[in-house]
């Protein structure tokens, strides 16, 4: 079934409230998330004096837990048949908000248990935070396709997303900290009412979100489409600009994850100043805003593919720079505000990109299934962010970080590797990928759109030619 409320969808313009409304779920979303991306494995190194290991393992199994609830996600989402008012998506992202705000404040709780028990508490946790943000944030991204099919406005929605995930790791970035450092005598009770405060604010916005936006194109899957885990992998296999597009995303969400959980050690102990990381996150998320604003016009000028390799040469380029000569807080802030304006355009495009990918995926097919085409994507990015996790705490270990003390120079040369070295790579090895073997440009996605159109203008909505066997080998028609 497909609800149509405009006579063609590909010119429907969205109101400024409801971009407005649909940016604000990805700044609620990230200051729940951002707090644990940022801060956790320093908090658990230091506050709850966990090895740097112990905290990689636990990123690596929670991760990868999370990459398969979202998957399950997908299937709820696609299982749907009876739609009421509130709509396909907006359900998830009501109630799952709640657990969410709660598990995200109970992660920096101290304790004085075991090591045995506050490693295996800490796990649990973060998996739990990971369950619900998966059905809250899975929900929220993959409702793009039925919010519109104007291939401009799902580009303006992308940068209002990253807008607001922009701005909610801004906040993280410039607040968490100083609101932390209030209690000098508890440090630990500081780090939990800021995820207290954070969190409530996330909450807030998830339900502003809720309240904006609408769902114009609520689509159901025809009864002998069964959703499952399997075909949420063969989702991804069985659409070739999606695979493409998962491999990059691998590469970038890792070296942009790794920079998250490594920046905060690199103040501290490489410029011996942590209270820098504020400033930086004021210039550079700054420079990912004006990225942001800039990308719409961009993409209309360049297209997706050529603005997301630019992104990706900034980014590579200003992490290089970073290594050769940013030993001062001064070069380092300005090499970093570069990749991070280069962030800007990738990370956007990356939300962008997906919606098309789904609209390939029904025209190939003949099946609509944003959840398993959504969540088959978020599941690379679950996978690259269990690396991310894990690597750090990992080679903390390798290069002899030891918390609260003044660091070797071999472990000060290790975390300016970490920080600049291996991001650079991962970002050079995703242009790589997406400059060869991403094919859907703008032309054929239009004509994508329009031969969907007029297969269910012949069929009465109801795909004729959908292929019922497994899945083929991925190949471009």
């Amino acid at each position: 079934m497909t609800v149509f409320t405009h006579h063609d969808p590909l010119t429907l313009r969205l109101s400024l409230r409801e971009k407005v409304a649909y940016g604000m779920g990805d700044f609620g979303s990230n200051l729940m998330l951002c707090i644990g991306t940022l801060y956790l494995l320093k908090f658990y190194t230091d506050e709850l004096g966990l090895p740097a290991f112990y905290g990689g393992i636990i990123f690596l199994i929670a991760k990868f837990f999370t990459a398969f609830t979202d998957m399950l996600t997908g299937v709820l989402v696609d299982s749907r048949r009876h739609i009421g008012p509130r709509g396909k998506f907006r359900p998830f992202i009501l109630y799952a908000s709640v657990p969410v705000a709660l598990v995200a404040t109970a992660q920096f709780m101290a304790n004085d248990f075991s090591l045995t028990v506050k490693t295996a508490l800490a796990t649990v946790l973060f998996m739990l935070f990971g369950l619900f943000y998966s059905l809250m944030n899975c929900a929220y991204g993959a409702m793009v396709p039925a919010i519109t099919k104007n291939p401009q406005e799902r580009a303006q929605l992308a940068a209002w997303r990253q807008g607001g995930a922009t701005l909610g790791l801004l906040l993280c970035t410039v607040g968490f900290m100083p609101l932390q450092a209030l209690f000098t005598t508890t440090p630990s009770l500081g780090y939990l009412l800021a995820a207290f405060c954070f969190a409530c604010c996330g909450l807030f916005c998830m339900w502003w979100c809720y309240r904006g936006v609408n769902e114009r194109y609520v689509e159901v899957s025809p009864d002998h489409h069964k959703p499952s885990i399997a075909k949420s992998f063969c989702a991804i296999f069985h659409n070739p600009p999606l695979l493409v597009l998962c491999i990059a995303n691998l590469c970038t969400l890792a070296a942009f994850n790794i920079k998250l959980a490594i920046q905060v050690y690199y103040t501290q102990y490489v410029l011996s100043d942590i209270h820098l990381l504020s400033w930086m996150g004021l210039f550079s998320m700054g420079c990912i805003l004006i990225g942001v604003l800039l990308v719409p016009a961009a993409v209309k000028r360049f297209g997706k593919k050529q603005v997301y390799l630019g992104g990706l040469a900034l980014w590579a380029l200003g992490d290089v720079l970073n290594y050769l000569w940013g030993a001062t807080s001064f070069s380092f802030v300005l090499f970093s505000c570069m990749a991070f304006f280069g962030t800007a355009f990738v990370n956007s495009l990356n939300w962008a990109l997906v919606p098309d990918t789904v609209d390939y995926g029904e025209w190939k097919t003949g099946i609509r299934a944003e959840g398993s085409v959504y969540t088959g994507y978020t599941f690379s990015r679950k996978i690259s962010a269990a690396l991310a996790g894990f690597l750090p705490g990992i080679m903390l270990t390798q290069i002899g970080y030891v918390p609260n003390v003044l660091q070797s120079e071999a472990t000060l040369a290790g975390l300016r590797q970490l920080l600049f070295i291996w991001p650079a790579a991962l970002a050079v090895l995703a242009a790589v990928t997406m400059g060869f073997f991403y094919k859907l440009n703008e032309a054929r996605f239009a004509f994508i759109i329009e031969d969907i159109a007029r297969r269910k203008k012949s069929a009465g909505n109801t795909p004729a030619d959908a292929p019922t066997g497994p899945c083929p080998l991925p190949h471009y028609k």
